[in-house]
């Protein structure tokens, strides 16, 4: 079963090791980049992705400081584990979390255009295209109520 846990010093030199394969590289920012964009921006929720104990990845989301709504920043599956329906379950999961919030009722998440893997899964959850592109990446939206 997959859970989101808090980043601690037991398990930060893990989330940091993570790591997808090299042609995705260019599709996700580091764990590292995350975490220090997650101390600047307190708005921003860093948290380690387990199954059944294991460490498979990590996410983000959080409030967006500007349009005050949410958004799921990163998300990403160690090499290990792709394939394998942990992004799911992990979309899944926050939205669980962004559901219990009855004053908001979307989220939005952005991703490269050569992404398709990607593209398909977050459609396949009811994602869409509403139609604009920030910094070269395509935005998507779910409406969840």
């Amino acid at each position: 079963m997959v859970t989101l846990n808090d980043i601690t010093r037991d398990n930060f030199h893990d989330v940091i090791k993570l790591s997808v394969f090299y042609e995705q590289k260019d599709f996700v920012a580091s764990n590292v980049f995350s975490l220090a964009q997650a101390k600047a921006q307190p708005e921003c929720i860093p948290l380690a992705v387990y199954n059944d104990g294991n460490l498979v990845g990590f996410v983000m989301y959080g409030m967006d400081f500007e349009d005050k709504e949410y958004w799921i920043g990163r998300i990403m599956i160690d090499k290990k584990y792709q394939r394998m329906g942990y992004g799911r379950a992990t979309i899944q999961c926050v939205l669980s979390l962004l559901q219990q919030d009855l004053d908001h009722d979307k989220v939005y998440l952005s991703f490269e255009p050569e992404n398709l893997t990607a593209k398909k899964l977050y459609e396949e959850l009811g994602f869409a295209a509403d139609g604009r592109i920030i910094e070269g990446e395509i935005v998507y939206c779910l409406r969840y109520r």
